[in-house]
C-alpha cells in the first residue's frame, strides 16, 4: 500500500486513513488501517468512488485533527474535472463523521453517482501487528443490516458482541452487497450549474460491554469546537516561558496532545477518571509506566493527571499470583488491554504487570504529587496500595532476597521488564543478551527513590516512625550495594544491567541519566554523568540509548542506538539535580530544536543518527506518532532548564 496513513486522535478512539481519506482494510505492516476503539477495528474499509471510479487526489490529507482533501474526477488537461469534492473527516468518542461536498464546474445541470464502501471486520489490534502470529475465533460470527439510512455490522464471538452503526444524510439511494460482505451507499446527486450538495456520514462504534448513551457529533466542524474547548480547559493557566518561544510552543504542542490522549478508567472506588494513554496508534490504553512518567512530568502543571493515574493503578494493583499475567500481591499494572483476545486469554494483556518498574514509580509519584501540591488526602487514601508495592519491591521483586529489583524473561510477554523493553535492549557492548534473571540499572534508581519518598510519607502523613526508619535503611543499603556492584572504574561510568550471576552488562546507555534523576548516585559519581554529552551518545538531537561506536549500536534499533524524548527529559532532570546545568540546556536544545523541525512535537523515538551529519532529525520508522511520555518532555525540559 503506497498510501501514507494520516492519524486521527480523540481519547479511546483513532482512525488512520489514507491520502484520499480512505480506508482499504490493510493488514499488518508497522501502521494500523482503519477506525479503532478499545483495541478492535470497528470500520475496516472506507472507499469513496465517484461514477464508478476511484477520484484523483489534488489535495492529499496533511496531518492535523480533521483530515481535509480534494478530489477530482480523473481526466486529462484537455477535459478539465466536471466537479471537485471536498471530503473533511474527524473522530470523537467512539465515533467516526465525515463531511462530503460535491461541487459542479460545469455552467449546466450535472449529475453525480457517489458511492462510500464501508466494512467493519472486528479484527484485534493484535492480529495486525506484523509479528506473523494468528489467533483462532471458534464461534465468531458477522452480520449486516440495511437500515435504510444506512447499515449496521455486529460482531458475536460467545458472550462478546460489538457493533458499528453506520447512518447518512440525506440518506442514500440504496445499500448494495459487495459480494465480499462490505456495503456499498450510493446516491444519485443531481447539481444545479456550479451548484454544491453535501453528504454527512457517521460512524458509530459499540464495544463489547461499553453501555454509554453516546450521541455522534453533527459534523467534523462540531468535533473541531470540542476539541478546542477542551484542548483550552487542559492548557489554560500554564505559564509558557516568553524568552524561549520554541519550548513554549512545544510545551503547548505537547499539552494539546495530552488533552487529546486521554482514556477512561475506574478507581479504587468505581469511580470514573480519565487518565493518559500510552501512544497511539498501537497503545492507546493505560500502560502503568508510561502514564506514571507522563504524570511526572507534568506534574507541577496539571497536577490533575496524577491525581487520575495514581487511583487509576491502584485499582488495577495486583493481589494475588498469576503466572501467565506476570501478576504478584503489590504488584503495578503495566498495560490494560479491553480486546476480544484480551478478553478470551488468548494474548496476557487484559491485565498485564510484566514491569519491573511501574510499582516503584507508582511510590515516586505518590510522594512527589504528595510534597509538591500538598494534598495528603490521597496518599492518606491509597495507604494501603502504597504499603502493598513496597511489600511487592522487598518481597516478590528480590530486594530482600537478592538486594535488588529482578526480572526474569517472560515467554508469553515481554523478555525485558525494564524501560527498554525489546528483546535484545539489554545487552554488553558487544550486543550480547545477559542469561539468567536480570538487574537493569535504571529500576534500581527508582526503587531508591520509592523507597526515600514512601519513607516521607511514612513520616509525616501515616505517623509511622518505625516504618519509615526501615525504609530509609533499605534505601541505604540499595545505594551502597549499586555503587559498589554496578560502577565501572575502567570506564568511570555504571553499567547498564547484572545478569543472573551478578556480572556487569557493560554497554555504555543512557540509563546512567535515569540514576542522577533517582539521586542514587554519589555526586563524585554523578558528575561523571557529563559523559552523556560527548559525541558518541549525544546525537545533536538528543542523548542516544547506547553510545554510537559500540558493536551492539545501531541508529535505527528501537532501545540501542535510537534517541527516546522521554529517556532525554528524564537525564535533562537528573542533570539539573546534580548542578551540571549546561549539559540540561544541551540537551533542552536538542530536543527543542528536534521538535521545532516536526511541527513542535516529539515523536516517541528518533533515529540516532548525528546531526552533523543530517541537519534534519531521522524519524524511527515505527514510532507512535503521538505519545504520552513524549508531549510531556517539554514540561520535563521547562522545570529542568527553565525558559532560557
Amino acid at each position: 500500500m503506497t498510501d501514507r496513513h494520516h492519524l486521527l486522535v480523540h481519547g479511546g478512539t483513532f482512525a488512520a486513513v489514507g491520502d484520499r481519506g480512505d480506508i482499504s482494510g490493510y493488514r499488518g505492516g508497522s501502521a494500523p488501517d482503519g477506525m479503532f476503539v478499545q483495541d478492535a477495528r470497528h470500520l475496516s474499509r472506507w472507499q469513496l468512488t465517484v461514477d464508478g471510479a476511484v477520484p484523483e487526489t489534488l489535495t492529499p490529507v496533511a496531518d492535523g485533527d480533521i483530515a481535509r482533501c480534494v478530489l477530482v474526477p480523473r481526466g486529462g488537461r484537455n477535459e478539465p474535472p466536471a466537479y471537485t469534492l471536498f471530503r473533511e473527516q474527524a473522530v470523537g468518542d467512539a465515533s467516526f463523521v465525515e463531511s462530503l461536498r460535491v461541487t459542479s464546474n460545469r455552467p449546466v445541470p450535472t449529475t453525480v453517482r457517489l458511492a462510500v464502501t464501508a466494512d467493519a471486520d472486528f479484527t484485534d489490534q493484535f492480529e495486525l501487528r506484523s509479528d506473523h502470529r494468528t489467533y483462532t475465533k471458534p464461534g465468531a460470527v458477522r452480520s449486516r443490516q440495511d437500515l435504510g439510512h444506512g447499515v449496521e455490522f455486529t460482531y458475536r464471538r460467545g458472550e462478546w458482541r460489538s457493533v458499528t452503526t453506520v447512518t447518512a444524510e440525506p440518506q442514500p439511494d440504496a445499500v448494495e452487497e459487495t459480494g465480499t460482505g462490505a456495503r456499498r451507499l450510493v446516491w444519485t446527486v443531481d447539481l444545479e450549474p456550479h451548484g454544491t450538495a453535501e453528504l454527512v456520514l457517521r460512524v458509530m462504534a459499540r464495544p463489547h460491554g461499553d453501555r454509554r448513551a453516546l450521541r455522534v457529533p453533527r459534523s467534523p466542524a462540531a468535533l473541531r469546537e470540542q476539541r478546542l474547548a477542551r484542548e483550552g480547559r487542559f492548557t489554560e493557566g500554564v505559564a509558557f516561558p516568553a524568552g524561549w518561544p520554541e519550548l513554549s510552543a512545544a510545551c503547548a504542542r505537547g499539552l494539546a496532545d495530552l488533552a487529546a490522549l486521554q482514556v477512561p478508567a475506574t478507581g479504587p472506588d468505581g469511580e470514573e477518571l480519565r487518565v493518559p494513554a500510552a501512544g497511539a496508534p498501537w497503545f492507546l490504553t493505560l500502560l502503568g509506566r508510561d502514564a506514571l512518567l507522563t504524570s511526572l512530568f507534568a506534574l507541577p502543571y496539571r497536577p490533575r493527571l496524577a491525581a487520575a493515574t495514581l487511583p487509576a493503578l491502584a485499582a488495577t494493583q495486583a493481589t494475588a499470583t498469576g503466572v501467565s499475567e506476570v501478576a504478584q500481591p503489590g504488584k503495578i499494572v503495566h498495560e490494560v488491554r479491553h480486546g476480544e483476545l484480551a478478553h478470551f486469554g488468548q494474548v496476557p494483556y487484559g491485565r498485564y504487570y510484566g514491569s519491573v518498574d511501574a510499582t516503584p514509580l507508582f511510590l515516586v509519584l505518590l510522594g512527589t504529587y504528595t510534597e509538591q501540591t500538598g494534598d495528603t488526602g490521597l496518599a492518606r487514601r491509597l495507604e494501603r496500595h502504597a504499603r502493598a508495592a513496597v511489600g511487592w519491591m522487598l518481597d516478590h521483586g528480590g530486594l530482600t532476597s537478592r538486594g535488588y529489583l529482578v526480572y526474569r524473561a517472560d515467554q508469553g510477554g515481554l523478555a525485558n521488564q525494564n524501560w527498554k523493553d525489546s528483546p535484545g535492549a539489554i545487552c554488553s557492548a558487544e550486543g550480547t543478551r545477559p542469561n539468567g534473571p536480570v538487574t537493569a540499572a535504571g529500576a534500581q534508581g527508582y526503587a531508591y527513590d520509592a523507597l526515600r519518598r514512601t519513607a516521607w510519607l511514612a513520616r509525616t502523613v501515616w505517623q509511622d516512625e518505625t516504618y519509615a526508619h526501615l525504609l530509609e535503611q533499605a534505601a541505604g543499603d540499595l545505594r551502597d550495594r549499586f555503587q559498589r556492584d554496578f560502577w565501572m572504574p575502567e570506564r568511570s561510568f555504571p553499567a547498564l544491567a547484572l545478569d543472573g550471576g551478578g556480572r556487569q552488562v557493560d554497554a555504555l546507555a543512557s540509563d546512567a541519566g535515569h540514576l542522577l534523576w533517582s539521586g542514587l548516585l554519589d555526586k563524585e559519581y554523578g558528575e561523571q554523568a557529563r559523559r552523556l554529552l560527548e559525541p558518541d551518545f549525544f546525537s545533536g538531537w538528543g542523548v542516544r540509548t547506547l553510545a554510537a561506536g559500540q558493536p551492539a549500536y545501531h541508529p535505527l534499533s528501537y532501545h540501542r542506538g535510537s534517541v527516546w524524548p522521554h529517556d532525554n527529559a528524564l537525564i535533562a532532570l537528573g542533570l539539573a539535580r546534580y548542578g551540571l546545568h549546561d549539559e540540561a540546556r544541551a540537551i533542552a536544545r536538542g530536543l527543542v530544536d528536534a521538535a521545532s523541525a516536526t511541527g513542535h512535537r516529539l515523536p516517541e523515538v528518533l533515529a540516532g543518527y548525528g546531526r552533523d551529519t543530517h541537519p534534519e532529525p531521522v524519524p524511527y520508522p515505527h514510532a507512535c506518532v503521538r505519545e504520552s511520555r513524549s508531549a510531556s518532555a517539554p514540561l520535563a525540559l521547562l522545570t529542568a532548564v527553565g525558559g532560557i
